[in-house]
């Protein structure tokens, strides 16, 4: 079987001869003027097969090669400045990933029937490629400036530009061989067969291409969903929750997560750190006996992981904006689970929010819970800056010795020179985690889990880098020590025994600071910065037989 539309090179030599009824034929048609005769070979319409207005149209085009080029470039650029205005950081959702590969296809394909070449798969992409930049100029962030080649620089160009190939420029690329080949079928180009190990090369590929372009399409659509509460015998259990929703918080479509086993179990409100983290997965996988305790709401919160679309426009992306959103989502769930107060748990930047949204609103949460507490982001930075500048002296690192002086200590405008100091932060800090559950951290407990589809894994990351640029420059002048020394509510917080010195220091000088109805802290001993995954059976029972047990009155 010839796939003739991804490799006419096929079709059979046909031998050159004349033939006036067929060009009798032809002419009583009045299908082709002179122009769309002389573009085809004699044979392919003496044994007519280009009939018809659609044929006329595009044998016109094919006379004229520069009408054919307009036609290639007036498409791919009107695509390209429509998909640069509406998607400016690539497609954001599975639709839009979808919709993109199947436009994309289409203009790649009437581009290659007009130019009827193959450098119309070369042509294509870059043309989209240059326009589509061109349009996005005003949208800022790590996935869409220049091109870095650092760790987080690559993770930016990977999760931004690469990601916005795949579902754009391969599907252009793609779309004009076919265009190419079906023209050329139509035409039936007559080729020699002396290369036929060449031609079944092209035409394998085309095929693996296509089945690869398929299942990369069937990848995409799968949709995100979170398990069920089952009992031991399998069966969902009565009463419990679990399931993904998007709530409208004043006025962006963020994501949740609800878990938990009964609905009238306390609501836990967790706030993932950052700025840009996402926890769907990790909160799942390590902590589900605190689902037994209570209803646990893990919140992508504004440009993180499935709430990555929601991050422009970035101007409106304020730190009074994050506190107001946090307090929204309170509200929401308290009303929703018929809940006077809600528990609020705080990871690394999600204990900043939670401590400034539990300062502003007491009287909606019944606790704080902190874990990897931050107090002062610039403090910390530059006391890790230092610890590894000391460390890389002692070690000998040139390379990083000269990296760390090149950009000089913190804040930083461009968020990529973070990358410099905390990337080296487990060999600078180093600990034994062996024994704990979730030794390795970070963003491989949550890429391959159900509760993100595939456009939501790859948003994990650049959320990250994008929703970081944006928040975490507004931290900087941040010291509880100075501005929140005094709560209504009781204060929690689990720290690990081996936190690094630059988030240890600060918090250890600001917890004796702290008033409160009742205070408490819990340090896990083989834990680092985040000890409710790395010890969560320890965790679990903190919450259970300290947090529960001492505010089950509130």
């Amino acid at each position: 079987m010839n796939p003739g539309w991804l490799d006419p090179d096929t079709e059979r030599t046909d031998k050159l001869h004349e033939d006036s009824t067929t060009h009798n034929d032809v002419e009583s048609t009045g299908a082709l003027d002179q122009g769309a005769v002389t573009a085809f070979p004699d044979h392919a319409v003496r044994a007519g097969r280009v009939r018809g207005g659609v044929n006329a149209l595009m044998g016109r085009v094919w006379a004229a090669k520069w009408i054919g080029a307009v036609v290639a470039v007036a498409g791919v650029t009107s695509w390209g400045t429509a998909a640069g205005l509406w998607t400016p950081r690539g497609p954001l959702t599975t639709n839009q990933a979808m919709l993109s590969i199947a436009i994309s296809l289409c203009v790649g394909a009437v581009a290659g029937l007009a130019l009827r070449s193959r450098w119309a798969m070369l042509v294509t992409p870059v043309v989209f490629a240059a326009v589509f930049e061109a349009i996005r100029r005003g949208t800022d962030g790590p996935t869409v400036d220049g091109i870095s080649t650092s760790e987080y620089g690559l993770v930016a160009l990977a999760t931004g530009r690469g990601f916005h190939a795949l579902v754009s420029l391969l599907p252009l690329a793609f779309g004009s061989l076919v265009g190419v080949n079906v023209a050329r079928k139509a035409a039936r180009r007559s080729v020699e067969r002396s290369h036929n190990w060449w031609i079944y090369l092209r035409r394998s590929t085309s095929v693996l291409a296509a089945i690869g372009l398929v299942g990369f399409t069937v990848m995409l659509a799968r949709p995100a969903r979170t398990r069920a509460i089952t009992d031991a015998s399998g069966n969902t259990i009565v009463g419990s929750v679990a399931e993904l929703r998007t709530v409208d918080v004043n006025g962006h479509a963020l994501a949740m997560m609800i878990r938990g086993h009964h609905r009238d179990n306390p609501v836990l409100l967790f706030l993932a750190g950052g700025p840009g983290g996402s926890e769907m997965g990790a909160m799942r996988k390590h902590l589900p006996e605190l689902e037994k305790h209570f209803t646990v709401v893990t919140w992508d919160q504004r440009g993180s992981g499935k709430s990555y679309k929601e991050l422009d426009p970035t101007g409106t992306y304020t730190l009074a904006g994050a506190i107001a959103d946090t307090v929204a989502v309170t509200d929401y769930l308290r009303n929703r689970f018929g809940k006077d107060r809600v528990y609020l748990l705080g990871q690394s930047w999600g204990t900043i929010l939670g401590v400034l949204a539990v300062q502003q609103r007491p009287e909606l949460f019944a606790a704080f819970i902190g874990t990897g507490q931050m107090v002062d982001p610039k403090e910390t930075d530059t006391i890790i800056y230092n610890d590894t500048l000391a460390w890389a002296r002692a070690k000998g690192n040139k390379g990083l010795i000269d990296d760390l002086t090149k950009i000089g200590p913190p804040p930083y405008a461009d968020m990529l020179n973070y990358e410099t100091a905390l990337a080296s932060e487990h060999l600078v800090y180093p600990y034994d985690h062996s024994s704990n559950s979730e030794g390795a951290g970070g963003f491989s407990e949550n890429i391959f889990v159900s509760e993100y589809a595939l456009v939501d894994q790859v948003h994990l990351l650049a959320g990250f880098v994008d929703t970081f640029s944006v928040v975490y420059p507004q931290l900087q002048s941040i010291d509880f020590r100075r501005t929140a020394t005094t709560f209504d509510i009781p204060m929690f917080f689990v720290e690990g025994a081996h936190e690094a010195g630059g988030r240890a220091k600060p918090f250890a000088t600001w917890y004796p600071m702290i008033k409160a109805p009742i205070k408490d802290l819990a340090v896990l001993d083989t834990s680092g910065h985040r000890p409710l995954w790395e010890q969560p059976d320890k965790f679990v029972d903190y919450m259970t037989n300290t947090v529960l047990a001492r505010t089950s009155g509130r």
